[in-house]
């Protein structure tokens, strides 16, 4: 009798055990939905653009891919907050916090933008409290009690030798022989020092990811780990038509890491390029075969990662993804309207995730009627053949990011006139609100201050002005200058640069600020992308702000800082 009973609970307990994997990163507070869609190939050379975002919707995707995987694991890949939007940037990012608390999610690795605010105020978003180690008030709306994930660090390391957050968390399902521990590694790129303000992390050093990773693996093994998931804030991007699911020409900076790891690593979910990917890294490594997911940015994606697992071997017999786009209500974008789509599932908010954002959206636009300060008039902004060109408010804008980053070493700002939405129109007596000044910038972008040479900066500012794309002239910062001649041929335009009335050496190095945006080389101004030494500072809003309430009346600046050759 006992030994007929053998073979089929033998079978049971042998059987692999399936946990879902739900994977996000890069959500930088997006409570509410984002206005961007997810673009996705119809298959004729087009692109179907699907509205997706919001917290309320994506807690309900979770939801759904949840629903599927009776064993679960819900993770993020860092930046989880900061370069939020309006209504969890104004409380310190509580209620995104407070979001993922209210969706479920089990471990986050720190982003570089979780360092923004410093490391003590990284603490309290774990540890929760009303301490103030900020400018903004803390707990403005409710207590605040932390979150009930865990940080993970792996690799950023305190003087002392120990890591800011635990290194790594396990997560065991089941029980008996069928019980599988899912081991999980969290940590941000070694390149963080760059990209934020160096007193945010003062005492802290970033080491080397694979070396990190690798050196976590046979820890968690001997701890009874029978998969390794990867959460890393670093990334990269695929070429080609555009495919949440594809790995097309996979490049980017994490490549070299990933070619470096253990082969007993068994997912990477990764972040920071803001990009969409599903990766059977075998293919592009055959000696690491494993899979590499991104949900893209601002909730506008979720991953669905299965694993099944030998409960006998301990190890992962077989594995899957796919991207799930997160579709939620149509918006009017730049270009028009943008409708939902049936090609997709739309979700619907979760009610609680929505009511708990709306009290934060609530109140967020009762402070958009703070008076900020005053200027000495109207500051327009260019449309129409104009558009492309800055103007005085453009100046204004890059006269404040000059302004905030002066202590990064700063000496030329240029701004974006595609990125100026809106003219600063203030009131009879020239007050301007917090809300007049959100609509002129409402991205949240931090400011970023790198070093360029003078060949460098005339090769951006050319970028702006040839034939690829519409044209773009940058406006500079005050005692910067430049003069063009459409005439010439694309890419040799620029007829003078000067700074403080000297022609620019085109071999010195300058310290130069721009937004985030144009950081990453958007608006196609490649040549921001990468460059030395990059420091973090506040928001483009934030740099605004104090740059309007720190004098009485601040008067819009006037002359020509970047104009056409007079023909002659």
């Amino acid at each position: 009798m006992i030994a007929a009973c053998a073979g089929p609970m033998a079978t049971r307990d042998s059987a692999p055990v399936e946990v879902g994997i739900i994977g996000i990163n890069d959500f930088h507070g997006s409570l509410e939905p984002p206005r961007q869609a997810v673009n996705v190939s119809d298959g004729k050379g087009g692109v179907i653009p699907v509205p997706a975002g919001g917290a309320a919707w994506l807690a309900s995707a979770i939801d759904s891919v949840r629903a599927g995987h009776p064993q679960s694991l819900t993770v993020s890949a860092g930046d989880m907050i900061s370069a939020s939007q309006l209504a969890s940037s104004l409380y310190l990012d509580e209620p995104s916090i407070g979001v993922m608390n209210r969706i479920g999610v089990d471990f986050n690795a720190v982003g570089n933008h979780e360092f923004d605010r410093g490391q003590n105020e990284l603490l309290r978003m774990q540890n929760g409290g009303c301490e103030k180690l900020t400018p903004k008030q803390p707990c403005a709306i409710e207590p605040f009690t932390g979150a009930t994930f865990r940080y993970l660090s792996a690799s950023t390391v305190k003087a002392d030798g120990s890591t800011l957050f635990p290194a790594t968390g396990l997560r065991t399902f089941g029980k008996g022989k069928r019980a599988v521990t899912i081991g999980v590694i969290g940590l941000t790129l070694k390149g963080t020092p760059n990209l934020v303000v160096p007193s945010g992390i003062a005492g802290l050093t970033f080491a080397d990811e694979a070396d990190t990773i690798n050196a976590a693996v046979p820890k968690l093994k001997a701890q009874g780990a029978d998969a390794i998931i990867v959460l890393i804030h670093e990334g990269g991007r695929t070429k080609g038509e555009p495919d949440p699911q594809g790995c097309t020409d996979f490049a980017g900076d994490i490549r070299p890491i990933l070619d470096r790891l253990d082969t007993r690593v068994d997912v990477v979910v990764s972040g920071h390029t803001h990009w969409s990917y599903v990766c059977d890294y075998g293919k592009l490594n055959p000696a690491k075969p494993f899979l590499l997911t991104s949900a893209g940015v601002y909730g506008e994606l979720v991953t669905d990662i299965t694993l099944k697992i030998d409960p006998v071997s301990g190890r992962v017999v077989s594995k899957a993804a796919k991207n799930v786009i997160v579709q939620s209500v149509p918006y009017t974008s730049s270009r028009g309207p943008l409708a939902n789509t049936p090609l997709f599932p739309q979700f619907q908010p979760r009610a609680d995730i929505a009511q708990y954002v709306a009290k934060y959206v609530d109140a967020s636009k009762a402070y958009t009627q703070r008076p900020i300060g005053k200027i000495d008039r109207a500051a327009p902004k260019n449309e129409g053949a104009e558009g492309g060109a800055g103007g005085p408010l453009g100046n204004l804008l890059a006269d404040a990011q000059l302004g905030a980053t002066r202590q990064a070493g700063a000496q030329i700002a240029f701004m974006n006139p595609f990125g100026i939405r809106a003219p600063l129109v203030p009131a009879a007596d020239g007050t301007l609100t917090f809300g007049d000044i959100y609509l002129n910038q409402p991205f949240g972008n931090n400011v970023v201050t790198a070093t360029m040479t003078g060949a460098q900066i005339k090769a951006t500012l050319e970028e702006g002005l040839d034939d690829t794309g519409p044209k773009q002239v940058l406006a500079p910062s005050a005692g910067f200058a430049f003069a063009y001649d459409p005439a010439r041929p694309s890419g040799d335009r620029i007829v003078s640069i000067t700074l403080d009335g000297q022609p620019l050496g085109m071999g010195q190095t300058y310290r130069v600020t721009v937004n985030g945006f144009l950081a990453l080389g958007g608006d196609g101004f490649s040549g921001f992308v990468g460059m030395p030494d990059a420091v973090t500072g506040p928001t483009d809003i934030d740099a605004l702000e104090s740059w309007i309430k720190a004098v009485p009346v601040r008067v819009v600046p006037q002359e020509v800082r970047a104009g056409v050759v007079p023909k002659a």
